[in-house]
């Protein structure tokens, strides 16, 4: 959203979809984030599994969100963390144990609104949207895929 010159997004995204490629990813997100829900960001991953954290003070349960993380995910997985500031901690203290793991932000959100067209920040349906304060009005998400990647909530 922040780029003036959009021209090389389209390249961007791609590189960005080979950090996944083919990969068994683990996503630790906010309750309502929904990474890749509604679009197809992480289409190329082998398989995804998800632990869901609460959408906010997620840094409260932190002990616990490591503890399950390092319990439950293997060694050779992809870890991609979207829990705000706590997911720069995890991701720190994760790799310290050997795992690879990446804080990455707001990306569902920012390629939502990429292949969506907006020009200025807006809800996203469905999803969380911290920097305007926007949450989904249902707060149940009926993706069955979705409810089926979850293997931990906290």
């Amino acid at each position: 959203m922040d780029m003036k010159d959009k021209k090389r997004v389209d390249e961007i995204v791609l590189r960005l979809k080979k950090i996944w490629d083919q990969r068994d990813l683990f996503i630790i997100e906010g309750e309502f984030s929904r990474l890749g829900v509604g679009n197809d960001l992480f289409d190329n991953a082998r398989s995804i599994k998800r632990i869901i954290a609460p959408s906010k003070n997620a840094f409260e349960k932190y002990d616990q969100i490591l503890t399950v993380a390092i319990n439950v995910i293997p060694k050779d997985a992809l870890i991609l963390c979207a829990l705000g500031m706590t997911a720069t901690v995890l991701c720190y203290d994760l790799a310290r144990k050997g795992f690879q793991a990446i804080d990455i932000g707001h990306i569902d959100v920012e390629y939502s609104w990429y292949r969506m067209g907006a020009i200025k920040k807006c809800p996203v349906p469905g999803k969380a949207v911290n920097e305007i304060n926007a949450y989904p009005a249902n707060r149940d998400c009926s993706d069955d895929s979705y409810k089926q990647a979850i293997i931990a909530k906290i």
